[in-house]
């Protein structure tokens, strides 16, 4: 018998001054049975930066060919892909080609680092791809916020992340690796 995705409800309440973008979200979050808290959190912030109508979940690990967030526009093209982790180098060069812009959002300490390293030139070639670590303390500390059912505020002011509930707040870090030449977040 197949593992079945635990559901998270998120209630997001996004306060982009950067963006000039103001919106409450009502999120469902399928977590796939090997996806860890880490990685859902780090999904959730994802989306929160890039907040908009269009922006969508993928259906998840178990599915090929789409990524952890994605956008479209009117004609179905893909105007953003949204990857979380430290996806296989050939299936980002896939995206670079399905995409008009690709996000590569990475965590996982020293293992984020090696993944870098050792795709970095084969990932500097694509013009419309961005690549953001997150340091392990902020993902660690995301974890921790991880329930069935969330409030969260999402302050994003002067490139600086904030992410809080009830009870924590948290500063999202992120250390930029390359930046597309074709987006700006």
């Amino acid at each position: 018998m197949a593992l079945k995705a635990t559901i998270f409800k998120a209630e997001l309440q996004i306060a982009d001054m950067d963006r000039h973008y103001y919106h409450d979200h009502a999120l469902t979050l399928a977590q796939h049975p090997s996806e860890t808290d880490e990685r859902m959190m780090v999904r959730l912030v994802a989306f929160a930066l890039h907040a908009d109508e269009a922006l969508a979940f993928g259906k998840g690990l178990s599915t090929e060919d789409e990524p952890a967030l994605w956008q479209k526009d009117l004609t179905g093209a893909i105007e953003l892909w949204i990857e979380v982790g430290l996806p296989d180098e050939k299936e980002i060069r896939k995206a670079c080609g399905r995409a008009k812009h690709v996000i590569i959002y990475s965590y996982g300490g020293r293992n984020a680092d090696l993944w870098w390293e050792q795709n970095r030139d084969k990932l500097e070639r694509a013009k419309n791809l961005t690549v953001i670590n997150l340091p392990a303390a902020t993902t660690q500390a995301l974890a921790k916020l991880a329930q069935r059912t969330m409030q969260l505020q999402c302050t994003i002011q002067d490139g600086e992340i904030w992410l809080a509930d009830q009870d924590d707040r948290i500063e999202v870090k992120l250390v930029t690796l390359k930046s597309s030449e074709t987006l700006s977040r």
